[in-house]
């Protein structure tokens, strides 16, 4: 079966409008995804009918609202292959999840002289967090090479692994270059001396099937609002027995057992790690976009996607000027580029003119911008609603910048 592209745009109010006179060509997916009606539609059901907090009250909404939740956390469970559905902890996003675990972990589990792996190609999120740890526990950060194609070099990874080794934490798409990087071998070097493995699966999870238990990581991350969900909800996946060992991140409602001035206790998982009132609408939609790919089958969006991206590389590599940021063989959805003698700020300022919405700037990998000695890319990423039509479009539009500049 394959995709009804059509059918699909359809169902994405946001593509029907004129932006600048023109009809809009959204290549801006690695930031973040349109939403479909669906998620919409369930969002303003939440707010118009439902609105309640979870949990705590014993009357219908609170309840209705609380059996909704937890069948979030389920269907979630389900999708990215978790053994408990506990293991499902609800955070603000990516970043908010990497945060948690850098913080919790690092007080359960980092010691001084440990060492934490990190690729040149991390975002800023999967970077900071641990910095401000390792220096919190006296711990070491220590970066894993790549080559100019924008792959991870295997040979000095597994030479940075050693006993002293405490965490991996590795993007699984790049969000600057669409690299797909193979974690599942990476996860098992490091296990190999004894170490614990986060994958940042911020791009992948709208664009590859996932199954924690078949990659055997100890943690996984990932943002609602980049699989056609709201923003601000996200997801930290976690091994029970880890999560269990690791303190809570923050105080508060739910997150308690028994409080008293002497001794609190605290909530067993998830509740653990789930202070306050949650983003109670965004993990109930959550659900719904998480349906959504299901049904489109996320073997058919990637194998379209694929073809698109395949297309457009094609097509731009024609452009005399162009520079590709990333050519690994393994990529998905992201085609990042410089224009000689142009910033990438003015060609996406004459693109947005010209009804297209792209990304330009470091796109918060500025270690890898450095590699590349470069300062900023432009960057268009692709979802189930663009067309080879609108890359056409798109490789016009680059033309007509490229003159006018």
């Amino acid at each position: 079966m394959s995709l009804d592209v059509k059918k699909i745009r359809s169902q994405f109010p946001c593509l029907d409008q004129k932006i600048n006179g023109k009809d809009l060509i959204y290549l801006d997916n690695a930031a973040s995804t349109l939403k479909p009606l669906k998620v919409i539609n369930a969002l303003n059901q939440h707010y118009s009918k439902e609105t309640s907090n979870i949990h705590r009250g014993v009357h219908t909404l609170s309840e209705q609202g609380t059996v909704k939740y937890e069948e979030s956390r389920r269907t979630i469970q389900k999708f990215i292959g978790a053994e408990f559905d506990h293991e499902v902890i609800f955070t603000k996003g990516t970043t908010d999840a990497l945060n948690l675990l850098a913080n919790s972990f690092g007080d359960a589990f980092l010691e001084p002289g440990d060492e934490i792996l990190l690729s040149t190609m991390e975002h800023h999120s999967n970077i900071v967090p641990w910095q401000l740890i390792a220096e919190k526990k006296g711990a070491i950060i220590k970066e894993v090479p790549i080559n100019k194609k924008g792959e991870i070099i295997l040979d000095e990874y597994k030479k940075l692994l050693n006993k002293r080794t405490k965490m991996v934490s590795i993007v699984y798409i790049s969000n600057s270059l669409g690299t797909i990087n193979p974690i599942k071998e990476m996860i098992q070097m490091a296990h190999e001396v004894g170490a614990y493995f986060c994958v940042d699966a911020a791009q992948a999870v709208a664009h590859k099937k996932i199954d924690v238990q078949e990659l055997d990581c100890d943690f996984l991350a990932f943002s609602g609002h980049k699989i056609y969900g709201p923003t601000g909800i996200g997801v930290l996946y976690g091994k029970q027995d880890l999560l269990n060992q690791m303190p809570p991140y923050q105080g508060g409602g739910d997150m308690i057992d028994a409080v008293s001035f002497e001794k609190t206790t605290y909530n067993t998982l998830p509740f653990k790690f789930e202070a306050g009132t949650p983003h109670i609408a965004g993990a109930i939609c959550l659900k719904d976009a998480i349906d959504y790919v299901t049904e489109l089958g996320l073997e058919e969006i990637e194998k379209y996607e694929n073809e698109l991206l395949d297309y457009a590389t094609k097509k731009i590599k024609e452009i005399e000027g162009i520079t590709l940021i990333g050519e690994a063989d393994q990529k998905c959805s992201v085609l990042a580029f410089c224009l000689e003698n142009s910033h990438p700020h003015d060609v996406g300022t004459l693109l947005d003119k010209q009804g297209i919405a792209v990304r330009t700037g470091h796109h918060c990998t500025q270690p890898l911008m450095k590699f590349f000695n470069i300062v900023a890319s432009i960057r268009a990423s692709f979802s189930i609603y663009n067309t080879k039509e609108e890359v056409d479009t798109f490789i016009e539009a680059i033309k007509k910048t490229k003159e006018f500049l």
